[in-house]
């Protein structure tokens, strides 16, 4: 893991410096690269955060690392856990300006889709609550 971060946006200290598909969900928490975390990730392009302090709605704020590295980022899929939560106006409207197709669906499906995204080489990010 790496130190780097950005407080202002939840997201913890340390990181998984790269891209990895997410092997497993459930239980609180996710598997990928070989190790498990119990929580939020955020996925982009620059690594896999744990992302801290996250609760329905998404906001504009919590979304700050992917709006940072929009130019390498063409779809974000937002996994509100076990059911389908919009997006704010705000986080749609944020996406747009962005050049981001922002997909809102269960983790379950957003698992999945980051997952066959990034296996066919697309620039792909993914906000990913757990699920139980």
């Amino acid at each position: 893991m790496t130190a780097v971060g950005d407080g202002s946006s939840g997201l913890r200290e340390s990181h998984f410096p790269g891209r990895a598909p997410v092997d497993a969900y459930g239980n609180g928490g996710f598997r990928f690269a070989g190790m498990s975390h119990r929580g939020a990730l955020l996925c982009v392009p620059s690594g896999i955060y744990a992302w801290r302090d996250v609760a329905l709605p998404i906001t504009v704020a919590m979304l700050q690392r992917v709006f940072t590295e929009a130019d390498d980022i063409e779809v974000l899929l937002v996994g509100s856990g076990d059911g389908l939560v919009p997006l704010a106006a705000e986080v749609r409207e944020r996406c747009l300006e962005a050049d981001i197709v922002a997909e809102p669906m269960s983790t379950g499906a957003a698992v999945r889709t980051f997952n066959v995204l990034l296996a066919d080489g697309r620039r792909v990010a993914a906000a990913l609550l757990p699920v139980d």
